[in-house]
């Protein structure tokens, strides 16, 4: 399986100058995160050539840059036959659609994220107040996939409004980061589970938590799933089988559902293991089945 080329669509650039491009917030935040390193455009192309990554979706790492898109933009208009950008904007700044808007007719900007800014928040404003919504059908009028991130603990509320979305957009691509089962407890959130007592066990196979969470999703075809670093890791405290887990999702959703992205810039797994450990969650998959994870379903909805 070492030959099938793979489409990384969740990459993080950390730019090596922080006068060019310097940390912002988000809102509801004054905190950024400072990188001990970086992931530059040009790094990570050299990273993809090297492991049989054809293309990438570079994200907007929010707790870095918050909603100053600049270097993704800039890199994906440097490197246009390789990267998609993926900007964050503030749903609730009705400025967004229109900046949006622009960014995608001039600037090359190939999908939008919307992320929740903090653990302790408990509302849903920053996914659908008004403001909100007019950022998703201005994404599903453009043709663009719209991703959304979500702590663990609110996804018995986010997972729901989310639904309500794309049954009132049908034509909206959506994408659930880190495929929404509790498995998108990443490292940092765990820590703050632990220290608020909270229970941070994983649900066990055959159905990996599937039936309480993103089942309700099973008839909107609209909506895939992003498996990305985050889920191997929780994957691995419970030593269970990444391949059993994608093919349970296969089995409920379809493969031309699923996707497969490194999460460079957070995760600080060496790319080269990333890219085999993507190739070998895809071993229980068909041929055309693993295409369509690897590679086919992030072309189809980032097609251009």
């Amino acid at each position: 399986m070492a030959e099938d080329p793979i489409f990384d669509t969740h990459a993080h650039l950390i730019a090596d100058d922080d006068v060019a491009y310097p940390p912002s917030p988000m809102r509801g935040t004054t905190h950024v995160t400072q990188m001990n390193y970086t992931a530059t455009a040009e790094w990570l192309i050299d990273r993809m050539d090297r492991n049989g990554v054809g293309k990438a979706c570079i994200v907007q790492r929010g707790h870095v840059y918050g909603y100053d898109n600049s270097y993704i933009i800039d890199s994906g208009r440097k490197y246009s036959d390789r990267f998609v950008p993926v900007v964050i904007l503030d749903a609730q700044d009705p400025e967004t659609p229109a900046k949006y808007r622009d960014m995608v007719l001039n600037h090359g900007v190939r999908g939008l994220r919307f992320a929740q800014t903090h653990f302790e928040f408990f509302d849903t404003a920053w996914m659908n107040s008004p403001n909100a919504m007019e950022c998703w059908r201005t994404a599903a009028e453009l043709g663009t996939p719209v991703a959304i991130i979500f702590f663990r603990r609110h996804l018995s509320w986010g997972l729901p409004a989310l639904k309500f979305i794309a049954e009132y957009l049908p034509s909206l691509k959506i994408i659930v980061d880190h495929i929404g089962t509790p498995h998108t407890l990443s490292n940092p959130e765990k820590a703050r589970y632990v220290a608020a007592g909270l229970d941070s066990s994983m649900p066990p196979p055959p159905d990996f938590g599937i039936a309480d969470t993103i089942s309700i999703f099973e008839g909107l075809p609209n909506i895939s799933f992003k498996f990305t670093e985050i889920n191997m890791e929780r994957l691995a405290d419970q030593k269970a089988e990444p391949a059993a887990f994608i093919r349970r999702l296969a089995d409920v959703f379809g493969a031309d559902r699923l996707m497969w992205g490194s999460d460079l810039g957070q995760s600080e797994w060496p790319y080269e293991e990333k890219a085999a450990a993507a190739r070998r969650a895809a071993a229980q998959l068909g041929p055309d089945e693993r295409r369509a994870f690897l590679y086919e379903t992030a072309e189809r909805l980032y097609e251009r």
